[in-house]
């Protein structure tokens, strides 16, 4: 039997990008401080008790503080909060991400973002090592169902949103 060649990251990435993914924001907060970024690695892990799993990069600067605090909050963001997703993407300084995004805090005190689809506060009940990034399973504490919008998307490396009859539309950038 011939050994397969292995598989290259970049061929693994648009091989990924076909499979069409949520955008949320995934936040903590330390102290007086938040943090938050970006992701699309989401996923329901039960119904008793409600919990979800997301994967975030080792040296994503939220990922120490939601170690250290034990929670962490997630907002899934609509099709027009975009620029929410693009600033949290950035590497900026924690306030600057936060800097003029309305939020509203959860009942442990973490950043839910206002106008999302759904937010929820989790409490971390188990950390798993997966290469460069962590896989936290979060139990819901608290969950807010938001506004009745479309999704955010993410498809092929670019934001899209859902069309009618079930397509995708990709959203290109703006000028």
């Amino acid at each position: 039997m011939a050994v397969p060649p292995p598989v290259d990251s970049a061929t693994f990435r648009r091989w990924m990008g076909r499979w069409a993914t949520g955008v949320s924001v995934v936040t903590a907060r330390e102290g007086s401080a938040d943090s938050g970024l970006t992701v699309n690695a989401l996923l329901s892990v039960s119904l008793a008790p409600p919990s979800l799993l997301v994967s975030l990069s080792r040296d994503a600067d939220t990922t120490p503080l939601i170690e250290r605090s034990g929670r962490f909050a997630v907002s899934f963001l609509a099709s027009d909060q975009r620029w929410v997703s693009e600033r949290f993407a950035r590497s900026d300084p924690p306030a600057e991400k936060f800097r003029d995004v309305p939020i509203h805090r959860s009942p442990g005190g973490l950043a839910l973002l206002d106008g999302a689809l759904g937010s929820a506060e989790c409490r971390v009940v188990s950390k798993t090592p997966a290469y460069d990034h962590l896989l936290i399973v979060g139990e819901v504490l608290h969950q807010e169902v938001g506004r009745d919008a479309l999704p955010l998307l993410f498809y092929r490396s670019e934001y899209s949103e859902p069309g009618s009859g079930g397509a995708v539309r990709l959203v290109r950038p703006g000028p």
